[in-house]
């Protein structure tokens, strides 16, 4: 072959090549859920213009779950943070709502910090000035609209020499949610003790509601307890005499849901044996429970169409052991037996390692939850890891209130101040459950012990309190 002919092959291979490298990366990255098909993952991970957050780095592959639109502006990102935030943001009755920046009378502040768009103070792939919630605006940022003419120091006095970078980390104030720090709140609970006269979390009552509930698939499952005579699993998988007593044990069996009820799937237009249900199968008559986990940690890669989490891909300490479990509803509750119990400790522990859940079994709140299973303490006296990071909450389902379990767990977590309503509260006084929350080492020890640091908030609502009431009798 002449030297001609060898650099006209050598060129038309290297064109093909670029070509079909090319097409492999335009595939990853524009082909519609490209971070879910392991061919074509490596692509989107490659093009990632820097690290995500701790909340969404789990879903950084799924680009198009934020970048709706590869041309899309502001306002289609600004959509994206309210479709899976929004809802979040609504229930915590939002101190900074997007009417107050659509207000004509707060146009300067707009101007100075416009946030009536999520990404102004949340902006990911900046790791090197994102600070803790994913904030990305500078420590000064409550300075720009509360300065000057409404210089909060001029209301408040108490407020006097405090640093502009306080606002957000001194147990006073959060953007988003302050319920818990209100003054009005504060003063409400201030004469609470530390132990609440009777310690106890709400009681779910799935079971006394579900009558009442129009979307409960009553046809399918009669409410009527089971035998193993009316199981319909195949008969290959009858030999399993353990799998049959788990699943006859159950509040499943209990309320005449069947083999079937689990395993049988619809599939293009028939209906299929399912070996391993996946969330889609509990939502059926569990759907607050299951977007509660689709929308937390744990399910969130599942909403977004991509392989389920596994604790080896977790940014906290787990135990080897489980690096390769993959995460779904039955990781937690069992196969067949959904115990609760072991759903709320013992799953919990089977992967998380890091210092606060190390802790756990030596704490008094795990003293009291080994006291009510043995019977000692009444039902709810007990604390477990679900009952702080899964907390009972009412619900309103078809028009129908209920108590039940935000499978979130996420949900509460950060600011720590948003588990002293749905949690602390239960069981402590105000004043002790935010000291308590404010001292990372208690924290790190799960709590055994007395709180080292003091929140400042209570004493300040009330000085500011006999101030007014100086000023009222004064006639000022």
């Amino acid at each position: 072959m002449s030297r001609t002919r060898r650099n006209a092959a050598w060129w038309a291979g290297w064109a093909v090549l670029s070509a079909l490298a090319g097409a492999y990366l335009a595939l990853g990255l524009f082909t519609k859920e490209a971070g879910s098909k392991p061919v074509l993952a490596p692509v989107r991970a490659l093009f990632l213009p820097g690290a995500t957050t701790s909340g969404h780095y789990q879903i950084e592959l799924a680009c198009e779950s934020c970048h709706t639109d590869p041309f899309a502006g502001r306002d289609a990102l600004q959509d994206a943070c309210v479709k899976c935030h929004g809802a979040a943001l609504k229930e915590a009755n939002d101190t900074h709502p997007l009417s107050k920046f659509t207000d004509p009378r707060n146009a300067d502040r707009t101007a100075k910090l416009d946030a009536t768009y999520c990404a102004t103070c949340h902006v990911e792939h900046r790791p090197r000035i994102t600070d803790e919630m994913g904030v990305t605006v500078p420590q000064d940022f409550c300075f720009h609209c509360h300065s000057g003419e409404n210089d909060i120091t001029k209301e408040r006095a108490s407020h006097r020499g405090m640093g502009f970078d306080t606002c957000a980390n001194a147990g006073c104030h959060n953007f988003h949610d302050n319920r818990a720090l209100y003054e009005e709140f504060l003063l409400k609970h201030r004469t609470a003790p530390d132990l609440a006269v009777r310690p106890l979390l709400p009681a779910r009552d799935y079971a006394k509601i579900v009558r009442e509930l129009p979307s409960y698939p009553s046809s399918r499952y009669p409410l009527r307890p089971l035998t193993l005579a009316d199981r319909d699993a195949p008969a290959s998988l009858h030999a399993d005499e353990r799998l049959q007593q788990d699943w006859l044990a159950t509040a499943h069996a209990k309320a005449g849901v069947n083999c079937s009820g689990c395993h049988e799937a619809a599939a293009d237009g028939r209906t299929v044996w399912t070996e391993r249900p996946g969330p889609q199968a509990c939502a059926a008559c569990h759907g607050a429970e299951t977007q509660g986990f689709l929308s937390g940690k744990h399910g969130m890669r599942l909403a977004q169409h991509l392989p389920a989490m596994s604790p080896g891909a977790a940014r906290l300490p787990m135990k080897a052991a489980a690096r390769d479990r993959i995460l779904s509803c039955t990781s937690c509750h069992g196969a067949h037996r959904f115990d609760t119990r072991a759903a709320a400790v013992t799953a919990c522990l089977a992967c998380h390692d890091d210092t606060h859940s190390a802790a756990y079994e030596r704490s008094p709140h795990a003293g009291l939850a080994r006291r009510e299973q043995a019977g000692e303490l009444p039902a709810g006296s007990g604390v477990t890891c679900a009952g702080c990071h899964l907390p009972r909450i009412t619900h309103r389902t078809d028009d129908v209130k209920r108590t039940l379990v935000q499978h979130n767990q996420n949900d509460n977590l950060r600011p720590g101040e948003k588990m002293v309503r749905s949690v602390c509260l239960q069981c402590h006084g105000l004043r002790f459950a935010l000291d308590a929350l404010a001292d990372p080492a208690l924290v790190a020890r799960n709590f055994s012990g007395q709180p080292a640091r003091h929140v400042a908030s209570m004493d300040m609502a009330e000085r500011r309190e006999r101030e007014i009431e100086e000023k009222k009798r004064r006639g000022e």
